[in-house]
Order: C-alpha cells, then sequence, then structure tokens
C-alpha cells in the first residue's frame, strides 16, 4: 500500500512510503489513508495522528499515472474520499514535512491542525502548470490563510517556494533543523495524552465549524472543474511533456 503506519504513545503516525517515486500517491495509498483515519477516529487510545514521509521528500503529490483514470475526480474517487476524511476528522491532525511538498502535499497541510517543517522543505501547487486547477479546498482556504495577493501568486503562478515563505504564509507553525522535526512533531503530537479529549475535540470543531459547509462546497467546486480539465488538451500536453522530458508548448491549447 505503501503508507506505513505506526502507532506508539497515543500517536497514529501515518508515512507517505515510495521514497524511490518521491513518495507520490496512488489511488490505493488514499484508500489505506482513510482506513487508517476512520480506524483513529473511533480508537479512544488515539489521542492525535501524524503525518510524514519516507526519505527525502514529503510527498510529490498524486502520481501522474492515476491522472490518465477518468475516475479521478469522481465523487467516489479514493482522493476526493481522502479529503473528506481529512476535512472532518475531529482529532488533532499534525503534520511534519522533511522535505519536498507538491500539489495536493501542500493543500492537505491547510486541513492538518498544527504543521512543522524541516529547513529546506521546499512547496509547490503547480497546478496550472499542469493545466488543471487547485484542489482540496485550497482556493478558498488558502487566501484565509495567506492572504489573497499571496495565494494568487502561489496558484496563479505555480512556482516553487521555501519553508521560510511557507511560515510566512501562515502555511506551518514552526520551521526546524531536518534532525529535530520528527522529534518535535512527534513530542507536540504526543501532548494530547495530557490533554482532555473531549474539549480538544470541541474546540477543533469550533475553530472549523464556521468553515465546514464552505470548505465541502469548495471541495466539491475545485473538484467539477478538475476533472474536465483533466481530460483536457492543456493537462495532456503538460502530462506529455513531462514524461517527454521537454518544456510544453499551450500555444494551441487555450
Amino acid at each position: 500500500m505503501s503508507i506505513g503506519y505506526q502507532f506508539e504513545q497515543g500517536v497514529a503516525t501515518l508515512t507517505f512510503n515510495r521514497p524511490d517515486k518521491k513518495n507520490a500517491i496512488t489511488g490505493e495509498m488514499y484508500e489505506a489513508i482513510v482506513r487508517h483515519l476512520r480506524e483513529a477516529a473511533t480508537d479512544k487510545a488515539v489521542r492525535a495522528v501524524l503525518f510524514t514521509g519516507a526519505g527525502t521528500a514529503f510527498t510529490g503529490g498524486n502520481d501522474l499515472k492515476d491522472f490518465g483514470d477518468p475516475k479521478f475526480a469522481r465523487p467516489d474517487s479514493p482522493v476526493l474520499s481522502f479529503m473528506q476524511a481529512l476535512a472532518t476528522f475531529e482529532k488533532p491532525a499534525v503534520a511534519a514535512v522533511n522535505g519536498m511538498a507538491v500539489g495536493i502535499g501542500v493543500t492537505m497541510l491547510l486541513h492538518c491542525d498544527l504543521v512543522y517543517a524541516a529547513e529546506g522543505a521546499g512547496f509547490s501547487m503547480p497546478f496550472v502548470n499542469l493545466g488543471l486547477v487547485p484542489e482540496f479546498g485550497s482556493t478558498l482556504l488558502l487566501p484565509m490563510i495567506a492572504g489573497r495577493v499571496r495565494a494568487a501568486e502561489a496558484l496563479l503562478l505555480g512556482r516553487p517556494f521555501n519553508a521560510a515563505a511557507a511560515l510566512a504564509m501562515g502555511i506551518v507553525n514552526a520551521v526546524l533543523p531536518p534532525a529535530e522535526l520528527l522529534a518535535h512533531a512527534q513530542g507536540i503530537a504526543r501532548s494530547f495524552n495530557a490533554l482532555p479529549p473531549g474539549a480538544i475535540r470541541e474546540t477543533k470543531l469550533l475553530l472549523r465549524q464556521a468553515q465546514a459547509t464552505p470548505v465541502h462546497e469548495a471541495i466539491m467546486r475545485e473538484a467539477a472543474a478538475f476533472g474536465p480539465r483533466l481530460a483536457g488538451p492543456e493537462a495532456r500536453e503538460a502530462i506529455a511533456a513531462i514524461r517527454e522530458k521537454r518544456a510544453p508548448d499551450f500555444s494551441r491549447t487555450g
């Protein structure tokens, strides 16, 4: 499944574990994460979940091979199920971004409660570069978190940015030396063992309640635009260019 799972000291750690593929996420991996999140939601021993990546990457985002599946952006697709599961997860979700985070590797952070990044971690949301549109409610959440102009720069240009910029945008809580990152994130996640779970759960609900319906609507609105674009000429050209290791030519696709 390429999703590592470990439970220790009240924390369920989910690890993107395809280091040879920059931890790119497949449909099976999304399905595994959804199962683990659902199990964690009902297991009283789990007080928080922690996301991280194996090797030198957090995740390179969606596996491009899955983009060829016409079911990819359907409401019952594994990726949409993952989005809904994380967006509605009631327990604390912590992320330790140990390396590159691309696409959904960044947008998922907008749904985590506490995010820590390693110095040298890189972030990018290159949806437009692939002829696509942003996903996971990022067109709603990123302007709220980072401000409209920073969100526009990140989403309209699709350019990568570093951990310091992610901190300034409010995407991450802190930037740490790589050797200290995981232990710090684990310590934060374990701190929920000493806090009352009911109060934590209700506080998280109150923090997100006003956004719950708009976030769901944004996720589905983006998915409705994402699917047709995935089958469109711009996405086909962008993906072909990546596979052929050349610059894309959008001069005839607009």
